[in-house]
């Protein structure tokens, strides 16, 4: 465990809870989105009772989110502002990973705001809208990973592998069940699973996984913004 990890205050603790559990409550709900679409739908359960369970799975991720956002913007030690939680990239702490982060967010508020708006939008923009949440769930992925200073603790790898093979796992998955027709979305989809595993793979290697790295990137935090 890193020494930040140990010294950490209450509020990374809260922080680094909130955003581990809406990750796998997003990932959870990415995975039922992908698995009762289209052909591959169960049909042993309605798809009422299946829309409910995803609205909800939403609405806790939503709710975890924003307690991970909450707590790391009023933790002294990074020095978040406000403006960081909504517009990407524009923090001295590791702005491209917690820029990733602002940006699954701004993609869920999105989703939100147009599902409170769906009879006015009509369905088709609407579904057009919601695929940004496959999109916001690869970038939460990254930003767990590339902004945790625990990342390179067993039960935070297994807990990223696991919900990389659920996602990876759905979406083959699907590929498989799927009819004929709509050549370019299923090779956008094998093309996304197969790079997603790859990409995050070498990342690891090359940096959260070496000694060190989390500390060479808590110093220039402190350098660029002022330590505790």
């Amino acid at each position: 465990m890193t020494a930040l990890a140990l010294t950490g205050s209450p509020l990374w603790y809260a922080s680094r809870a909130g955003g581990t559990l809406a990750l796998i409550l997003l990932t959870a709900t990415v995975v039922l989105g992908i698995a009762s679409g289209g052909r591959s739908a169960p049909r042993r359960i309605g798809r009422f009772e299946i829309g409910v369970l995803h609205r909800n799975l939403s609405l806790l991720t939503l709710v975890f989110l924003a307690v991970h956002v909450v707590t790391a913007v009023l933790d002294p030690f990074v020095h978040l502002s406000w403006a960081v939680s909504v517009v990407p990239f524009g923090a001295s702490y590791r702005p491209l990973w917690l820029g990733l982060g602002t940006a699954a967010l701004d993609l869920l508020l999105a989703v939100l705001v147009t599902s409170a708006l769906r009879l006015r939008l009509g369905v088709r923009r609407w579904k057009a809208v919601h695929w940004l949440a496959y999109a916001a769930w690869p970038l939460a992925l990254f930003h767990s990973v590339g902004t945790g200073t625990d990342t390179r603790l067993p039960l935070q790898l297994w807990l990223y592998a696991g919900c990389l093979a659920a996602v990876v796992g759905a979406v083959w998955w699907r590929l498989v069940k799927a009819g004929p027709g709509r050549v370019t979305g299923r090779l956008v989809a094998a093309v996304a699973a197969t790079a997603v595993p790859v990409v995050l793979t070498a990342f690891l290697a090359t940096g959260p996984l070496q000694p060190g790295w989390a500390q060479r990137a808590a110093t220039t935090m402190i350098l660029l913004g002022g330590g505790r």
